[in-house]
């Protein structure tokens, strides 16, 4: 077989040629052979192993045993979106002494990246992985979008349109869990996301929720009463009290955006970041927030993240049902 797609390679002039051997959890000796048969009939110019990171020691006993055998010239870190978070990278390393090329970080063909041993780093020792939060966001959001979504947060807007735009970023960016991954301090977020049973699914279900809403009610939630919300969660598939927790949400960011149009507009978002931080450039955020407020940031983390709560009432929106 791997004789005949290298020649059909050849005949077709195909650039790039993936040879995909069996997959193994252990080392078995006829397996091996047959893979070594591959490597000599197709003289690969770059022979990588493909590991699951969550695998633990059986995955860094095969890696052994496969560089004793075969010439690899690199690691494949799959699953590196779960919660080994990398450490498993330093033992390939070690094991192999190969270079780890590439991680995993989902299920889908885009979820694949070039591996960057700092990054990984910093998200083993809780840093976060701010870069590849700005990668994901070039990559995923269209930068006039952006700017019309900034021109009217700036002026105070901000309506279930605009809520949905975010959701849907935050999706295309890996969702909850993978920026959480990344983001500094998050490692208690994360434990708080796990323990309330929060999925990447809630953003699934809010979008749902905003669906089933008329073009006028995404433009003046205010609209909604409560023969509007029956309607409205029935055809979402959801209960009355999940559209009660979005519209609560959308106030609190609402608010957000009126005080950034308080502060002067785009040059009050830039003073979110500035030495006052969130508690300077919005005053009275921390009774928004909910327990641990700002006070409660722990090594850069979101607002109440700190001691592992979740902010305001966004833990009772996320869990699952």
């Amino acid at each position: 077989i791997a004789t005949r797609a290298v020649n059909a390679a050849k005949l077709q002039a195909v650039d790039v040629l993936m040879l995909d051997t069996a997959g193994r959890l252990h080392v078995d000796a006829a397996l091996m052979d047959e893979m070594k048969a591959v490597s000599a009939v197709s003289v690969p110019k770059e022979t990588l192993l493909v590991v699951d990171s969550l695998t633990g020691q059986d995955a860094v006993n095969v890696a052994q045993s496969f560089s004793g055998e075969v010439n690899l010239t690199g690691v494949v870190l799959t699953r590196m979106d779960g919660d080994a978070r990398g450490g498993a990278a330093l033992s390939m390393r070690a094991v192999t002494g190969k270079p780890i090329k590439f991680a995993g970080t989902g299920e889908k063909l885009d979820a694949i990246e070039p591996f960057h041993p700092e990054r990984v780093a910093g998200r083993i020792l809780g840093m976060g992985d701010i870069v590849s939060i700005v990668e994901k966001a070039a990559a995923t959001i269209d930068a006039e979008d952006a700017e019309k979504l900034a021109q009217r947060m700036s002026k105070g807007q901000f309506d279930m349109n605009d809520l949905r735009t975010q959701l849907r970023q935050m999706q295309n960016m890996g969702g909850l869990g993978a920026l959480a991954g990344m983001m500094p301090g998050m490692k208690k977020a994360k434990a708080a996301m796990a323990q309330s049973g929060m999925d990447d699914r809630v953003l699934l279900r809010m979008d749902a929720i905003i669906g089933s809403m008329t073009p006028k009610e995404r433009e003046k939630p205010e609209l909604l009463n409560a023969k509007r919300k029956i309607r409205v969660a029935k055809g979402s598939g959801t209960q009355v009290q999940d559209v009660n927790k979005l519209l609560k949400m959308h106030q609190e960011m609402a608010k957000a955006m009126k005080q950034i149009k308080k502060m002067g507009g785009l040059k009050g978002l830039g003073a979110l970041f500035g030495k006052g931080g969130l508690g300077a450039a919005m005053p009275g955020l921390d009774q928004q927030m909910g327990p641990g407020g700002l006070g409660g940031m722990g090594g850069g983390g979101l607002p109440g993240l700190g001691s592992g709560a979740l902010p305001g009432n966004l833990g009772d929106l996320l869990k699952k049902k």
